[in-house]
């Protein structure tokens, strides 16, 4: 008989991965579904990046790339750096890959060893606890809960390092929350850092560009803890690009030249088309994405607003990216009907089922007592979705 290995039976699938599939099966039947599940963007890549790949599809740039990205594309991502996050990353120190999501898995894979522990603030994006898994590491949870806007503190990160901490992974903005940490905040996190200099800390940006509060701030900014750090940033978010799979990291040369060893033995280099396309990304003006940016901020005024009209839910009010992160444990133990609501589990499949909304329960994201509501969808879609939404919970007693 054949059997799985044990690193996958112990591996979950992704949670808004899991509720997307379940979504388009139940639209496949007919069924009128609004999801709020997935992390995309609903606008379209901008023409300015499809001409560049139409132009590099045209002058034949279609062979094996270098591992670690085109030099011309290495260039504009350290000119991005620089311009934008005032960080200074030769093209030596940058490493491009097939999405964000495999920088990460690099970053940790080239780092972690079994046994390592690795810190991770809840909430956390439901993949950093499965690649610190495949990599054998040992998950190390800080919770930041609702009433801290889903943060953690210097305190919290200097009490979670032991002698056998060896990597910290968070997102700013984060995904699920929408969290966004100041310069200050991080400034006590660098703090932490320079007495352990044994600790990287991985700072995923890949929201950075929507953010409506003005000004991003990246952690690898402070000069005494810059080699610590690993800056890892994509295209998908920002420029709409969910579909074109590129994500890059700023490193020091060390852990760029780990992950471009281990990269070379997975996949090799990315998509030379894309490569291509996100040149002139990397070389735009961000104002570029005010229209963008402009549309998710008046979409999260839009649901915050609406989730203030349902009792028992709890909402912050997220500072970027384009998800909100409400409490709903208010509704565990309550019914309607044959649907009883245990967690939040239950109750996005009760919303589901009674009121069509697709949503993510936050189990998968560290955060037992949430739901994940994402709002890159159309204005009238959400004014709907919250709708039923309300119409939903105000059944359960």
């Amino acid at each position: 008989m054949i059997e799985i290995s044990n690193r996958l039976n112990a591996m979950v699938e992704s949670a808004t991965l899991a509720m997307s599939r379940i979504s388009r099966e139940l639209k496949a039947q007919g069924k009128d579904v609004i999801s709020l599940s997935l992390g995309e963007p609903d606008f379209n890549t901008p023409q300015f990046i499809k001409d560049a790949a139409l132009e590099a599809m045209n002058n034949n740039f279609t062979q094996y790339t270098p591992v670690s990205g085109y030099d011309d594309l290495r260039e504009a991502i350290s000119f991005k750096f620089e311009r934008d996050n005032h960080l200074k990353y030769s093209k030596e120190q940058i490493v491009v890959s097939t999405g964000a999501k495999q920088s990460i898995a690099n970053v940790v894979l080239s780092l972690v060893n079994p046994g390592d522990e690795v810190i991770i603030p809840a909430p956390y994006w439901v993949s950093y606890i499965e690649i610190v898994k495949m990599a054998e590491g040992i998950p190390v949870i800080i919770e930041a809960n609702i009433d801290q806007n889903f943060k953690i503190t210097a305190e919290q990160f200097e009490n979670a390092i032991t002698s056998k901490t060896k990597l910290m992974i968070f997102s700013t903005p984060c995904n699920p929350t929408g969290s966004v940490y100041s310069k200050e905040e991080l400034s006590g996190l660098a703090d932490v850092l320079k007495r352990h200099q044994q600790v990287v800390v991985l700072c995923d940006e890949i929201y950075e560009h929507i953010n409506f509060i003005g000004k991003h701030e990246s952690l690898a900014q402070f000069d005494a803890i810059y080699d610590q750090v690993v800056t890892v940033n994509g295209v998908s978010k920002a420029w709409a690009m969910t579909g074109w799979r590129l994500g890059y990291i700023g490193a020091s040369k060390k852990i760029a030249d780990a992950c471009n060893k281990i990269q070379g033995q997975f996949t090799s280099g990315t998509c030379s088309i894309t490569q291509k396309a996100v040149i002139p990304a990397m070389y735009a003006d961000p104002s570029e994405l005010n229209e963008m940016v402009h549309a998710f901020h008046k979409r999260r005024d839009l649901v915050v607003s609406a989730l203030e009209t349902m009792p028992g839910v709890r909402s912050n009010v997220p500072e970027g990216a384009f998800y909100l992160f409400p409490d709903v444990s208010s509704f565990f133990g309550k019914q309607y009907l044959e649907y009883k609501i245990e967690d939040a589990q239950d109750l996005c499949m009760y919303l589901l089922s009674e009121a069509q909304i697709a949503l993510v329960s936050g189990e998968g994201f560290g955060s037992p007592n949430c739901i994940r509501i994402s709002y890159a969808a159309a204005e009238d879609t959400l004014i709907e979705a919250m709708k039923r939404m309300k119409e939903a919970l105000a059944k359960l007693n």
